[in-house]
C-alpha cells in the first residue's frame, strides 16, 4: 500500500542532538504501522489510513510561521485568552486575574509528555510537535472569568500537519472554566494531531468545552488524558461539527475518592463528514461518578461514531456510572456505529450504558406544519432540541447562551 506522507525531524529547528535522536525513535516507531487502520480495534469504525490516503495526495511537517491572521474575539461574555496559530503559543491576556496566580509558557518538549496511549498518532506526535502549552493554575484560586484559547490555522496549509502538545494542571482548590475555540475556514486539506494532558488535583473542578465556529477542511485528532484526585470534578463538552474528519479520544483517570467526571456530545453532520467520540473512564477509587450522554444527528452521508468503555477496578467499590449515546439518522446513506462496553471487576457498583438510533418522530413534524411552522424550520427546531439537551447541566449562563447559539448556527448550515 502506497504511503502519502513524507516527514523529516531536520525540518524542525533548534533541536539537541538527543532530541533529534529520540524523535527518530517515535518516527521509526509511526512508520512501523503507519496511520491507525480498521485492525486496530480503536479504529475499526475510523480508518484513519485509508481515509487520509483517499484525501491527501501527500502529507508533509513544517516548522514555520506565518504572520499570524486577525482573529476575532468572542464579544458575548468576558474573558481571558490564550491565541495559538498553528499550535504555537503567540499571545495571552488574564486581564481579569491575579496574575501571579497563572503559570503560562510554551510547552517544554525537554520534558517529554508521557502518556498511556501507544496508537502510531502517539508516536507521530513525539516526533514532529512543536509549540502547544503548558498552564498551572494556584492552589485556591479559582478563575474569576473563563479561559478562551483561540486554535487558530493558517490558510496557506496544504495537505500539512500540525502536531502540539499541550499541559494543564488545576492545584489544590482551584477552579477553570476553559473553551477551546476553533475557527478555520480553510478549504485546503490540513491535519491536526493533539496530545492533551490535564491533572485536577484535590477539590478543584475543570469545565472544558470544545466549539467549532465554522466549516473546514481539517481532519482533526485529540488525545486527552485526565487524572483526577479525591472531590475533584471533570466536565467535558464537545460540539464539534463542520470537521471534515474529527475523533476525540479520552481518558479519564478516576484516582482518588469522590471524584467525578461528565462526557456531553452534540454532533451534527452533513455531507461526508465523519467524526467519532472515544472514551476510556477508568473508576480506579471507590465512590467516583462517571457520566456520558453523546448525541448524534447524521444528514446525507455523514458517519458518526461512539465507542466508550467504563473499567472499574476491584476496589472501586461504590462505583456509579452511566453511559448513553442516541443519534438521528436523517438519511439511508449517514451512518451511525456504537460501541459501549462495561468491564467490572467491583461487585458493590452502579452502572449502566445503552444506545439507541432511529430517524427523526414525522409525527411531531407535521404536527409542526398544521401549525404553520414550514417544514425545513420544523426539522431544525427538533434537531435543535435533541442536541441542546446536552447543555442542561452547564451552570455558567452566558457561556451555554453562547453555545446554545452556535450549536443552532451548526444545525442551520452556519
Amino acid at each position: 500500500m502506497k504511503q502519502n506522507y513524507d516527514f523529516k525531524i531536520d525540518k524542525i529547528k533548534n533541536l539537541s542532538s538527543e532530541e533529534i535522536s529520540l524523535r527518530k525513535k517515535n518516527l521509526d516507531l509511526f512508520y512501523q504501522t503507519g496511520f491507525p487502520n480498521k485492525k486496530d480495534e480503536d479504529w475499526k469504525f475510523s480508518d484513519l489510513n485509508s481515509i487520509l490516503r483517499n484525501n491527501f495526495n501527500k502529507i508533509v511537517n513544517n516548522d514555520f510561521l506565518p504572520r499570524e491572521k486577525e482573529f476575532k474575539i468572542i464579544d458575548q461574555f468576558e474573558h481571558n485568552f490564550i491565541s495559538l496559530f498553528n499550535g504555537k503559543l503567540i499571545s495571552k491576556d488574564f486581564s481579569y486575574e491575579e496574575k501571579n496566580k497563572i503559570l503560562i509558557n510554551n510547552f517544554n518538549y525537554k520534558d517529554n509528555l508521557v502518556l498511556d496511549s501507544k496508537n502510531s498518532l502517539y508516536f507521530l506526535n513525539n516526533a514532529l510537535a512543536t509549540g502547544g502549552f503548558s498552564l498551572e493554575i494556584s492552589k485556591n484560586y479559582k478563575l474569576k472569568k473563563p479561559l478562551v484559547v483561540y486554535n487558530n490555522f493558517s490558510n496557506s496549509l496544504k495537505e500539512e500537519i500540525v502536531n502540539y502538545k499541550n499541559s494543564i494542571i488545576l492545584n489544590e482548590n482551584s477552579e477553570l472554566n476553559l473553551i477551546n475555540y476553533i475557527n478555520n475556514s480553510s478549504k485546503e486539506n490540513f491535519m491536526v494531531n493533539i496530545l492533551e494532558n490535564i491533572k485536577v488535583k484535590k477539590d478543584s473542578s475543570l469545565n472544558n468545552i470544545l466549539i467549532n465556529n465554522s466549516k473546514c477542511n481539517c481532519y482533526f485528532y485529540k488525545y486527552i488524558k485526565s487524572d483526577l484526585e479525591k472531590n475533584s470534578n471533570f466536565e467535558n463538552y464537545f460540539l464539534s461539527s463542520g470537521l471534515k474528519f474529527n475523533k476525540f479520544d479520552v481518558e479519564i483517570n478516576l484516582n482518588e475518592e469522590n471524584s467525578n467526571s461528565s462526557v456531553f456530545s452534540a454532533l451534527n453532520l452533513i455531507n461526508k463528514e465523519h467524526q467519532e467520540i472515544k472514551t476510556r473512564i477508568n473508576h480506579n477509587a471507590p465512590n467516583c461518578n462517571s457520566y456520558q450522554k453523546v448525541k448524534n444527528v447524521l444528514n446525507d452521508e455523514s458517519k458518526g461514531v461512539y465507542q466508550g468503555k467504563i473499567f472499574v477496578k476491584n476496589i472501586a467499590q461504590k462505583t456509579d456510572a452511566y453511559q448513553l449515546s442516541k443519534a438521528l439518522i436523517l438519511k439511508d446513506a449517514a451512518e451511525f456505529d456504537a460501541k459501549p462496553e462495561l468491564e467490572i471487576y467491583a461487585d458493590n457498583v452502579k452502572c449502566s450504558h445503552g444506545s439507541t438510533s432511529g430517524s427523526i418522530d414525522l409525527n411531531s413534524i407535521h404536527y409542526l406544519k398544521s401549525r404553520g411552522i414550514p417544514e425545513k424550520e420544523a426539522y431544525q427546531m427538533l434537531i435543535n432540541g435533541f442536541l441542546c439537551e446536552i447543555l442542561e447541566k452547564l451552570s455558567e449562563g452566558k457561556i451555554k447562551n453562547f453555545l446554545k447559539e452556535k450549536l443552532e448556527r451548526q444545525i442551520n448550515g452556519y
